[in-house]
Parts: structure tokens; C-alpha cells; sequence
């Protein structure tokens, strides 16, 4: 199945590197998801789906992560308890990650960082992590096991039940990104998440509270 998570890994080998600081990546989920549930359910208003990006790819930030989903899922249910809101939560897998864009590309000029690193990220090219050791951000052996744990503790609800805060579902998708070898979804991981079918689940769910809330 071609997810938006296959899209995505797709643009960041053409694009050489994932950029937590910009919203480009987020953009492709948003928009590749919102094309597959208009496939499932065509009525839909995008103006009553939200739909939250959270990539954690070096998890010293996962609380960061839970914060603001939390606070976001709250703001818009006051604003809107019927909308449909769903969380989706990048994990990380690789144990180490170069972080370009806070510690390579700021650190120099432009046209050298284009024409000597640009082309060799995202390559395999393992001379990276030599050149660049401050850039590195080590990633602990359970580190995807215990975000996914922090993470589950948002609140989440029943299709019907609008009157409860919490997301309508949260989607976990395990992706190898370290910006030095090729960006992959980890569909083969031990945290025993099936990214085909959890997505395909998402999908029907968000389908089943539609018809429920607005009885369509």
C-alpha cells in the first residue's frame, strides 16, 4: 500500500535530508491523507478534519511531542467538539541521527553546503557521521518503545462520544530517517505495529465517527 509515509520518505531522498524545522514534510501527510480518506469517504469537509503531524526522530523531544499534542487537541475541541482530529506520530528507529538542520547547514555557507554536503545526504555516504560528530544525536535502544508509551497517553474518544476531549485516533509509524543512509518505514520493527493496516484502520475510523456525528 502507498502511504503518505512512502511519499514522504520519497521527498526526503530527493530533497537529501528531513527538516524538523520546516513544514514541507508535514505537508505531504496532510495532504496524502486527506486524498485517501476522500477514497473512503467523499462527503468529508476537510474544514471539519485536523489532522497533527509529530515527528520524533530523536526522542529526547517526545515530551515536547505530547505537550503540544495535547494542547492543540484541546484548543480545537473548544472551538469545535464535533471535528474530527486525528494525531499522526513519526517514530524514529534509527539509533543515531544527524541533526542538519540545527547542526550542519547552519554552520556553513550556503553554496558549500549545497554543492559538498547537500548530494551526499540521504545517500549512505557513512563518512557523514565522521565529518560532522557534533551534529549527532544518539538515540537509545528503547528510546521508540518508551515514546510510543508516553505518546499513547493522550486522550483519545469514541466515534460518537463528542462531548469527551481527546483525539479521535492516534497513528504510530515507525521510519528510519537519520539523513545520512536512505529514509525507509520501518515496516518490519519490533514494536509490533503494522503500518498498512493501522493506517487502513485510521481511515475507516475516521469514516465510522463521520456517519456518526453527522449522519450521513
Amino acid at each position: 500500500m502507498n502511504t503518505p509515509f512512502d511519499e514522504l520518505v520519497t521527498a526526503i531522498r530527493q530533497q537529501g535530508y528531513y527538516d524538523q524545522r520546516s513544514a514541507r514534510h508535514v505537508a505531504i501527510i496532510d495532504r496524502v491523507t486527506r486524498r485517501d480518506l476522500q477514497a473512503w469517504c467523499p462527503p468529508l469537509s476537510g474544514e471539519r478534519l485536523r489532522i497533527q503531524v509529530c515527528a520524533i526522530i530523536a526522542h529526547r523531544g517526545r515530551m515536547n511531542c505530547f505537550d503540544r499534542l495535547e494542547r492543540i487537541q484541546v484548543k480545537v475541541r473548544r472551538s469545535d467538539p464535533e471535528s474530527l482530529i486525528v494525531a499522526t506520530v513519526l517514530v524514529g528507529v534509527a539509533q543515531r541521527v544527524l541533526n542538519v538542520p540545527d547542526r550542519v547547514s547552519p554552520m556553513l555557507p550556503e553554496k558549500d553546503f549545497e554543492a559538498r554536503v547537500l548530494p551526499r545526504l540521504s545517500s549512505g555516504d557513512q563518512s557523514l557521521w565522521s565529518e560532522f560528530p557534533h551534529a549527532i544525536s544518539i538515540n537509545r535502544a528503547l528510546d521508540p518503545k518508551r515514546t510510543i508509551e508516553k505518546l499513547r497517553q493522550l486522550r483519545t474518544r469514541h466515534p460518537g462520544h463528542t462531548h469527551v476531549e481527546g483525539y479521535d485516533y492516534v497513528l504510530f509509524v515507525p521510519v528510519e530517517i537519520d539523513n545520512v543512509n536512505p529514509p525507509r518505514v520501518a515496516r518490519e520493527n519490533d514494536l509490533g505495529i503494522d503500518v498498512d493496516a493501522d493506517y487502513k484502520e485510521m481511515l475507516s475510523m475516521i469514516y465510522r465517527a463521520y456517519r456518526a456525528r453527522w449522519h450521513t
